[in-house]
């Protein structure tokens, strides 16, 4: 895994620039950031203050000046206050803008994802980038609240050194170190010894912490593996059920957590060698300053109590500034492992529009009805399945289209839905007209009943809502009409076959001028398939029905078959070749 090299911080300003530079929130998150950045100076400033006043104050318990101790502890009480409103408006306007950055990016990688069929192409086409659905609703929380955090931190740690470097420079001249009888003044001593103490610590830490980055962006993958095993179960729970796979799909989640298992073992040794550094250090920073200062406080005898705890807390400011790197390493570690799931996952949503970009030479005109001219459609590997294909339907036509298994019928569908890239030639459909491409298992949203009939378009405008439970009742499912409203996993609920007469009604409901349908009817028996096919017919006679399938029966409701053969050979078909071919389709053999 890189750690924080040029390539890292290039994708990390490509991954938030976008926010602060062009988006329509940018202008109200620069004065929260600046509103942020104020109040941290201020912050600042009061610390500042503070350290100053340990010298005021201990000196008058030293000399035993009452009414000034007690008068600085007013003063100490005022600028706690203080400080205390700025540390919490500081932290409410950090996560106000954490949470409006976070909806902006959700927006944007939701819409790279969903544009021109991202989501699909990146698990045909592209490397099948894993658990996409984390990135976008985890990922992108830890990016933007750990982002702004470090940025904050490292500012902070920046003003911090920047003003406490000066006074600790100037404590400096204090100290008069004693050697073989001898005082010598070192100029900024107390300085260069926060500065080789934080150096040291950091470079050690760096060391003992390096694999922490590569672990835990191996941890949210098994993680995110093992929960989309357990999806994938719920989703086909009735698969699994029929085919008594408990065994394997426990063997399976079994072996998923034992990833997690490990390499979470791996993480726990490893920040135990980081947290044994860490402790350590930050314990030997509570008393280091002391150890630099006493030998010059017994010597002159000239370093008040009120000053040695004045450069105690301007010590341990500036050395917990040089040591940002130490303190945070394991939210640096992590905040690395995020940004290159997030860059990767940018990177990949690239590479597949490269691919769109490069391989889909299918030009997509406007014309009257279909029409396919010299259509080639490949496979990634460059293999043929259909070439140089000229066709014509239209409207109210009904086409077939079939073929051995593994001929490119289905790819086909997918050249003509615009998803499939590979290929090359012209396709022209009516531009005003919304296709209705029906798969085999319907896809039903989550909702209820009635929102998985009207999807994806909805009602025309107008439209009463009379017609969803009329299109219910002419396909033949009159009995889930009072569940219209129930909000159920309906596709656990119903059988392939009630899904499929679910697809067809929605047919009735979005009257599409153009319907596909792949396979859309192959689990209903051969009269339930006649009589959606017919329903569609006198209902929408000037639906133009375009049709993959196996069954012969199928002829019978198409006019014309397109049939495909072996190296990207086609073969185009009609009932007037005679009445027999209309009840014996299937046993045509190949010119």
């Amino acid at each position: 895994m890189r750690q924080f090299n040029r390539e890292f911080f290039r994708d990390l300003w490509q991954i938030s620039k976008p926010y602060w530079l062009s988006s329509e929130d940018r202008w109200l998150a620069r004065g929260v950031f600046a509103l942020i950045i104020f109040l941290n100076l201020f912050m600042v400033f009061i610390s500042y203050r503070i350290t100053q006043w340990y010298a005021v104050f201990w000196n008058a318990l030293q000399h035993y000046q009452s009414s000034a101790a007690w008068s600085q502890i007013l003063i100490f009480c005022v600028l706690a206050t203080v400080y205390i409103i700025a540390a919490v408006s500081q932290s409410f306007f950090t996560e106000m803008l954490v949470i409006r950055w976070r909806r902006w990016l959700t927006h944007n990688y939701l819409d790279a994802w969903l544009e021109r069929k991202t989501y699909y192409h990146m698990q045909v086409l592209g490397d099948g980038t894993d658990n996409p659905d984390q990135r976008i609703s985890e990922d992108l929380a830890s990016f933007t609240n750990q982002t702004l955090n470090i940025v904050i931190g490292i500012f902070s740690s920046v003003v911090t050194l920047a003003t406490f470097l000066f006074m600790l420079w100037e404590l400096s001249s204090m100290i008069w170190i004693p050697i073989y009888s001898q005082i010598f003044l070192i100029p900024g001593y107390l300085v260069w010894a926060a500065l080789i103490y934080s150096v040291l610590g950091t470079v050690i830490t760096a060391w003992i912490g390096r694999p922490l980055i590569r672990l835990n962006f191996m941890q949210e993958r098994y993680q995110a593996d093992f929960r989309f095993s357990m999806m994938r179960l719920r989703e086909n729970s009735e698969s699994v059920a029929l085919y008594d796979g408990e065994r394997q799909e426990r063997k399976g989640f079994r072996d998923r957590f034992a990833a997690v298992y490990e390499n979470f073992w791996r993480i726990i040794w490893r920040s135990m060698r980081l947290n044994w550094w860490t402790s350590g250090y930050a314990q030997v920073a509570i008393i280091f300053p002391l150890i630099v200062c006493m030998p010059a406080y017994f010597a002159n005898k000239s370093i008040g109590v009120g000053g040695l705890q004045q450069i105690m807390s301007a010590f341990a400011q500036v050395q917990g500034a040089l040591s940002f790197i130490v303190s945070s390493y394991t939210t640096l570690a992590n905040w690395h492992a995020v940004v290159d799931r997030l860059r990767f996952f940018r990177r990949s949503m690239g590479e597949v529009h490269q691919i769109q970009d490069h391989y889909y030479r299918i030009q997509r005109f406007d014309a009257p009805h279909l029409i396919l001219q010299g259509l080639d459609v490949r496979l990634p590997d460059g293999r043929t399945l259909v070439h140089d294909l000229n066709l014509e339907v239209r409207a109210g036509e009904h086409l077939l289209i079939m073929g051995a298994s593994g001929s490119g019928k289905s790819t086909l569908i997918r050249a003509l839905a615009g998803i499939w890239p590979y290929g090359e030639g012209r396709i022209g459909m009516p531009g005003n007209d919304r296709p209705l491409f029906l798969p085999q298992r319907p896809y039903l949203p989550m909702g209820s009943l009635r929102n998985a009939l009207i999807y994806p378009f909805g009602l025309s405008p107008g439209e009463d809502e009379s017609v969803v439970a009329e299109a219910l009742r002419a396909v033949g499912m009159v009995k889930f009409l009072a569940q219209l409203d129930e909000e159920r996993l309906w596709s656990h609920v119903l059988s392939l076959g009630e899904q499929q007469r679910l697809a067809f009604a929605r047919v009735l409901i979005q009257k599409p001028r153009w319907l596909f349908l792949d396979e859309a009817s192959s689990a209903l028996d051969e009269t339930a398939e006649g009589e959606l096919y017919r329903l569609i017919e006198q209902q929408l006679p000037e639906t133009a029905i375009i049709s993959v399938g196996h069954r012969s029966s199928l002829w019978r409701y198409h006019q014309r078959c397109l049939r495909l053969l072996s190296d990207g050979q086609w073969r185009l078909e009609s009932q007037a070749e005679g009445p027999e071919a209309a009840l014996a389709f299937g046993r045509f053999l190949p010119a």
